[in-house]
């Protein structure tokens, strides 16, 4: 029997777990799980998340692929063709996924099951909208027993989206150094006072602690009935429901926006970008300096998958909006610092890739970007140059002179050390691991896009 490799972050559920077979993802049910998968499938609770589209569908493979004893049932789930994290999301993305899972866990309920598991990890952005994605994390409803997945909610969702709401500030990041969830200890700590005038902030994370201690304590005596179930995810909905997030726009938001106004350079600069990428024909793109999207948007008229970052969440945020209203599917927006991108975490280092090994495209887009890591960082041109190598094999950049208003304004706060930065070295550094197949002067700036292709190994 071929071998098979079990996904690193699939260790912690004795239901199941997702292994790897001749490059196919599989997903394997364990007997100990088999009453209330059966429960899952018999009573329909599963044909119906597929089709509000809350969860991705799987085929049955009647067909015990690893061998082991434990085995149930083998299932081939739809493949989410690139994986994000929660630290990778925008507020809106994380609110999103908060809301999908009440909603998973309300609509099991009406099917006489609850959502044992409520795990930001859960879910996935996928065909342009959030989908959960962990077939096993339904189990049947037990009156007797209280929510077991309610502090975790509470930590994976409604704490980080807490206080970004009260501070202000996109602390999405809190998500990495916390991967199991923010602890509500350390939230009731940071969040100021006027959040406990809140009564959904004030009962979900001041309050919980007692409230789960009270809820265990009568747990037999007080059977903790549909009704209050219900009442608790209503709570929880109406909680994340009001949190929002209005930080004020970043100093690079509205970029393109502004360059507009500027003499054809951002029509000049669409129609190289728009006739370079038909001459390609990619089918994945990674635009390294999305902002709020100009570029990912042509690029995703012409490829099937665009993944556009920034790092500025303001941007991003706005630009996810955006995606929902016009219901685009193939755009994957998170909030990446290339100069810090997403590390490996987790057991080994091995349960979450890092973003870079997450991310192989066709196409790096990196337009007005090589000022703000070469000079904004202090990044060399030949760090820059190696990690585009690793991501795509053709690159389109674009070079910002040193006299341009935009670099001006960034060393206006610091002081001018960047002897080194010029054109020249730029494509001496580049040219180490990219051949120059063919560059513009980007309408009447000093610009230029560069078109590159990585050179063999």
């Amino acid at each position: 029997m071929p071998s098979f490799n079990t996904h690193p972050s699939s260790y912690r559920d004795p239901s199941g777990f997702l292994f790897y077979k001749n490059g196919v993802l599989y997903r394997q049910v364990n007997k100990i799980f088999k009453k209330d998968f059966e429960d899952f499938i018999d009573t329909g609770l599963y044909d119906h998340l597929v089709d509000k589209k809350i969860l991705i569908p799987h085929q049955t493979i009647n067909e015990n692929l690893t061998g082991s004893e434990d085995w149930l049932q083998t299932l081939q789930p739809e493949v989410v063709p690139f994986i994000s994290y929660p630290y990778e999301w925008c507020f809106d993305m994380l609110k999103d996924a908060a809301l999908l899972t009440l909603e998973a866990a309300k609509e099991a309920l009406n099917f006489g099951m609850m959502l044992k598991d409520a795990s930001a990890y859960n879910l996935q952005w996928h065909g342009g909208r959030m989908m959960f994605i962990d077939t096993l994390s339904f189990e049947s409803y037990d009156e007797q027993k209280p929510w077991i997945a309610y502090r975790q909610f509470c930590e994976h969702f409604f704490a980080p989206l807490a206080l970004m709401h009260y501070l202000k500030e996109p602390l999405q990041n809190l998500l990495l150094a916390y991967p199991d969830g923010v602890p509500l200890s350390t939230a009731k700590k940071i969040l100021p006072f006027k959040s406990k005038l809140n009564l959904h902030t004030s009962l979900h994370i001041h309050l919980q602690a007692s409230v789960a201690n009270k809820l265990k304590n009568n747990a037999q005596q007080k059977p903790f009935t549909k009704q209050k179930m219900q009442n608790l995810l209503r709570s929880l909905e109406e909680g994340i429901g009001f949190f929002c997030f209005s930080q004020s726009p970043g100093v690079w938001s509205n970029y393109y926006e502004e360059a507009n106004q500027r003499e054809d350079y951002v029509k000049n600069k669409k129609q190289i970008v728009s006739q370079w990428l038909n001459k390609l024909n990619v089918n994945s793109v990674f635009d390294a300096g999305a902002n709020e999207g100009e570029f990912s948007e042509i690029a995703a008229e012409k490829t099937r998958q665009v993944i556009c970052a920034d790092y500025d969440h303001y941007s991003i945020n706005k630009f996810y909006r955006k995606i929902k209203k016009h219901n685009w599917f193939n755009l994957y927006p998170l909030i990446i610092d290339l100069s810090n991108p997403s590390p490996s975490i987790g057991v080994n280092n091995a349960e979450r890739d890092s973003f870079l090994k997450r991310t192989k495209v066709d196409l790096v887009l990196a337009l007005a970007l090589i000022h703000h890591l070469a000079i904004g960082r202090n990044i060399p041109f030949e760090s820059i140059a190696k990690m585009f190598s690793g991501l795509g094999e053709y690159l389109i950049i674009e070079f910002v002179p040193k006299e341009d208003e935009k670099i001006q304004l960034m060393l206006n706060q610091k002081k001018d050390v960047y002897h080194w930065y010029n054109e020249e070295n730029f494509k001496t550094a580049f040219n180490q691991l990219f051949t120059i197949v063919e560059n513009h002067n980007v309408g009447n700036s000093n610009r230029n896009l560069y078109l590159m292709m990585k050179r063999d190994a």
